[in-house]
């Protein structure tokens, strides 16, 4: 009960932090606090003040909030949980160093940073390791990362052609129904790749660097028997390939080449009794020198909110309630 009659605790207000950008539109961002926290937030003079039972956690978190606005970012509800995650296990965003690490800049000058500490490890990995596996379910920014990672490589002069792949698994021997040229046909699976390279460069500058093959977007199939040397390799999607198709991937490895792989193995969509490559490739290549296993999880994940609560309760229903087709692609 003492705490009904405690002090509030005292926050100094920065000047050059906007406290409606504190408390968010229509106090979102203080109602997420007090959704996770036992307090009551509001603005006296030059300082926020906080009071009830949980004050001083809440205190801890707000602190981390300005140090986010004193750094230049803006704070949103993905944001802000993950940071009350983050507390929540003894850790800081702070610490972790994540505004710190710009990858590159958007066309329209925003800078791309990881925004997790999953993500973060994610980048450094792809920075030190020639082939890289990003694992995680979606939303967690695999792809995205890796594309970025791949232009700042080619803006630097790292490498000298980027290369996205994807398996077009949907379309099965289907394909020549579809309507259109081949280009035409496999484009739709290709999707995601370029709505992350019109992104980050614009679309008539990925459009005139694809025309010049700096960038190649192909299905995975075109790189049977190609090496390639001094080029970033992204194959997106990996859950989808086969065993054979992975080795045939990781195997167009050349010189002066860094790989990056990304899957979802909750996501598999191969016909029944086909194993994925993917996870073959993590019992087969795991511990092997030069190449970096990352696994993101639902708190990498930076879509909206509800993402994050949908894979948490996919994972519970399916850890009692496993598919029938999960079996094939069990660890041995």
């Amino acid at each position: 009960m003492e705490n009904l009659f405690s002090e509030p605790v005292r926050i100094p207000l920065n000047p050059d932090v906007n406290p409606s950008e504190l408390f968010g539109s229509l106090d979102g961002i203080m109602a997420i606090l007090r959704d996770n926290y036992n307090v009551e937030v509001y603005q006296h003079g030059d300082a926020i003040l906080v009071s009830g039972p949980d004050a001083e956690e809440a205190a801890a978190v707000i602190d981390e909030f300005l140090y986010i606005l004193r750094a230049g970012e803006p704070l949103d509800p993905q944001k802000v949980n993950y940071v009350i995650s983050l507390h929540e296990k003894g850790m800081t965003y702070r610490e972790a160093g994540m505004n710190k690490d710009v990858i590159c800049f958007t066309q329209r000058g925003k800078p791309i940073k990881p925004k997790t500490i999953g993500q973060t490890a994610y980048t450094k990995a792809i920075r030190t390791h020639d082939i890289t596996f990003g694992i995680g379910p979606a939303g967690t920014g695999k792809t995205y990362i890796a594309v970025a990672m791949a232009i700042n490589a080619f803006k630097n002069k790292e490498v000298q052609k980027i290369l996205l792949a994807r398996p077009a698994v949907e379309a099965g021997e289907r394909l020549g129904f579809l309507p259109g040229d081949l280009q035409e046909k496999v484009d739709p699976y290709l999707r995601p790749l370029y709505d992350a390279l019109y992104d980050m460069l614009g679309r008539d500058a990925a459009l005139r660097l694809k025309e010049r093959e700096f960038i190649e977007v192909v299905p995975l199939a075109y790189m049977r028997g190609r090496t390639l040397d001094n080029a970033f390799i992204i194959l997106d999607e990996a859950q989808n390939t086969t065993g054979e198709q992975m080795k045939m991937f990781l195997t167009r490895l050349g010189f002066g080449s860094k790989a990056v792989v990304t899957g979802d193995i909750t996501q598999i969509d191969l016909p029944r009794g086909k194993k994925s490559g993917l996870l073959e490739a993590v019992r087969v290549l795991e511990g092997t020198e030069g190449i970096a296993f990352c696994r993101l999880n639902e708190q990498d994940v930076v879509r909206h909110p509800l993402v994050r609560r949908i894979i948490t309760a996919y994972d519970r229903y399916l850890s009692k309630h496993p598919r029938q087709d999960d079996t094939s692609d069990d660890e041995e």
